[in-house]
């Protein structure tokens, strides 16, 4: 039926919108949603020429054509919406990472399709150039402001000596520290520290 490939495919972008990693690239699903809007634009296309050859047609005949483009066109409509909104929130996802200074690897790059690996490289690009361009602001920060200043962390890879404010801290699997939460923000957005 028509529209249902659609409907998985929004199915599955709810499904992931919460997860932190994408899931893999519904390649086969989003070709199949291509081709049955090929179809149903050849059948308008069949519709519409069939109306130019017979000018005699009955009343009926001529409304049951309208209701189908009408259908049709709006079965493609929907199908366009959802290959935008799926390709929207991945792209929304990359962007994410980018900002977050999140190093995409593993199964995250196993997971995207050529177009998006490519896109995730030029964006990240794009982003690194800017913040370049304005060193003294640190603009991968959270646009909110803490509710403490100083928090309890757990570090969970090493990281070695980092120098803050109020000194030097080595950071060594399994310790734990009482640090200003400007200090480590970038440390628990890239996994080396656990707030708790």
């Amino acid at each position: 039926m028509y529209g249902d490939l659609a409907n998985k495919l929004i199915l599955e972008a709810k499904r992931s919108k919460n997860l932190e990693i994408l899931p893999l690239y519904k390649e086969e699903t989003i070709r199949s949603i291509v081709k049955e809007t090929k179809t149903l634009q050849n059948q308008l296309d069949n519709l519409d020429a069939g109306n130019n050859n017979n000018t005699l047609e009955s009343t009926q005949d001529d409304v049951n054509k309208n209701v189908q483009i009408f259908v049709n066109h709006l079965i493609m409509r929907r199908n366009k919406r959802v290959l935008l909104a799926y390709q929207r929130q991945r792209a929304d996802k990359l962007d994410k990472i980018t900002w977050d200074n999140v190093e995409p690897q593993g199964e995250l790059l196993e997971n995207l399709n050529f177009a998006e690996s490519e896109y995730l490289e030029k964006y990240n690009e794009l982003v690194t150039n800017y913040k370049n361009e304005i060193p003294d602001i640190d603009l991968s920060g959270s646009l909110d402001p803490p509710s403490d200043v100083f928090i309890d962390v757990r570090v969970l890879k090493d990281a070695g000596e980092i120098q803050t404010e109020y000194g030097v801290f080595n950071l060594t699997k399994d310790s734990q520290f009482f640090v200003r939460h400007s200090d480590v923000e970038r440390l628990i957005l890239q996994g080396y520290l656990k707030k708790l």
